[in-house]
């Protein structure tokens, strides 16, 4: 394979393949007035890092959260709410993995806690045909940490720039190309689209 040519394609779920509707909620319950700086806190947040690790339980993620924002409102509230968060697959999604798939492996990489993960899955089996899946609570990293890219690297057969990773949240994006991938920002199936077009991933 030519260097830089891709042979793997790595998804983000949520903003990429999966909708993630807590985002203005979270925002409006935070004070906050933009959805880069929700992002920047949220990725740094000591019980969020836990909870998407794997380390600590819903209910301890919750309690913290609701101590650590000022959010107002009582843990098992927020909680309830944040199950919500994650729906299943955006439609087409199915259609353009499966598209990606008959050209080279893919898989997903992935900041997702295992409540909402068993969500997703009881929802549908779309996500069962990965070749790789790097999910931080079953790995025990989180993005945007180099130790998780770096653990990616090591775990695939190509280097880091023939694998195109498609996020939707910059810092990911930077982190993963500071690591040597090929990673671009996109938001929703289309823009996916067109990133796996333009690195000739798939024919126009």
């Amino acid at each position: 394979m030519d260097p830089g040519q891709i042979g793997i394609v790595l998804f983000d779920l949520g903003g990429v393949l999966i909708d993630v509707g807590g985002v203005d909620p979270m925002r409006s319950l935070a004070k906050m007035d933009s959805d880069e700086e929700l992002w920047q806190r949220w990725l740094a947040c000591p019980w969020v890092r836990r909870f998407e690790r794997g380390q600590c339980s819903a209910e301890e993620f919750a309690a913290g959260i609701v101590v650590e924002w000022e959010l107002g409102l009582a843990a098992d509230a927020f909680l309830e709410s944040f199950r919500s968060w994650m729906s299943g697959p955006v439609p087409g999604a199915s259609e353009l993995l499966d598209e990606v798939q008959r050209r080279v492996p893919i898989g997903c990489l992935s900041n997702m806690n295992a409540l909402h993960w068993d969500f997703i899955s009881a929802q549908s089996a779309v996500f069962d045909t990965f070749t790789y899946r790097f999910l931080s609570f079953e790995l025990g990293m989180v993005k945007p940490d180099r130790e998780l890219f770096d653990r990616i690297d090591e775990s695939l057969p190509l280097s880091p720039d023939c694998v195109l990773f498609l996020d939707d949240n910059t810092m990911n994006v930077e982190a993963a190309a500071a690591a040597g991938f090929t990673a671009r920002r996109v938001q929703g199936l289309g823009e996916a689209r067109q990133a796996l077009l333009a690195a000739g991933v798939l024919a126009r």
